[in-house]
């Protein structure tokens, strides 16, 4: 019961179809089981309310909600409605991030429209969150923010707009914790590596006309550690570790959930 009696918030609660659970839904569910109560907010309210289902039997409450990270006016309403439910918000953690699904690109490819975009959903609508979250935090002296950004933000990878948006959301998260850590606010980053996830393997395996089976495969050459993938728990548990007073003493980290990929250095 680390997160017992806390309140969370948690934008990108859903998850897209195919196999497996997703980061943002095995949070949650971790979350709740921790003892968290949680506004999960998606931008399709069936998802989220799928994911609300599975939470009913934890301790913590959960509630789905439906927002577009596009729309600051759908963020405020996500943390007026937290707020209304509980009075607080203990953490915000921001899961939401497109690349193949949003039609990223090669630097000669890439179109204005497709990094607005990507930008839009990985960058600026958690600032735009955080905007209404921070002084509720301030206030209480207490807080934590977490956000979900790719060890692709340290490694080689073919496309423009995800990679920098979610380098960028690296340093805004390290601005935060600095810039915040008077008043008791925490910020930290997860760099998820390949995972096992619907979002990561059945986008891909639609958007290329490909056996899942074949991605699957494919990634787990990849990872150092047993040579499988990870999954959304994985995530899932580093995200508990970090809201929790368990890592009370620790902010501005970017926590690796990787399988080793950051340190496989060519001889």
């Amino acid at each position: 019961m680390d997160l017992e009696n806390k309140v969370a918030l948690v934008i990108g609660a859903g998850q897209s179809p195919g196999e497996g659970v997703g980061n943002g839904r095995a949070t949650v569910l971790r979350f709740a089981e921790e003892g968290a109560n949680v506004l999960a907010v998606d931008r399709e309210l069936k998802r989220a309310t799928e994911t609300a289902e599975l939470a009913d039997s934890y301790t913590g409450r959960c509630i789905p909600f439906e927002a577009d990270v596009t729309s600051e006016d759908a963020l405020k309403a996500a943390v007026e409605r937290t707020m209304s439910e509980w009075g607080r918000i203990d953490i915000l953690h921001y899961n939401v991030g497109i690349s193949v699904a949003g039609g990223d690109a090669s630097p000669t490819e890439i179109t204005t429209e497709v990094f607005d975009l990507i930008s839009r959903v990985n960058f600026v609508g958690a600032a735009l969150c955080v905007k209404h979250v921070l002084p509720i935090m301030r206030k209480q002296t207490d807080g934590v923010i977490l956000t979900i950004a790719s060890i692709s933000t340290r490694q080689r990878y073919p496309w423009v707009s995800y990679k920098a948006t979610k380098a960028a959301l690296v340093a805004y998260t390290q601005q935060l914790a600095i810039e915040n850590a008077e008043f008791g606010v925490r910020a930290n980053t997860i760099l998820p590596g390949l995972m096992d996830t619907p979002m990561a393997v059945d986008t891909r395996a639609r958007a290329f006309n490909r056996p899942r089976a074949d991605i699957v495969a494919e990634r787990d050459q990849m990872v150092p550690l047993r040579g499988k993938m990870g999954t959304g728990w994985d995530v899932a548990e580093a995200a508990v570790f970090l809201a929790s007073d368990k890592a009370q003493f620790i902010t501005g980290v970017e926590l690796p959930v990787d399988g080793g990929a950051l340190i496989n250095i060519p001889r």
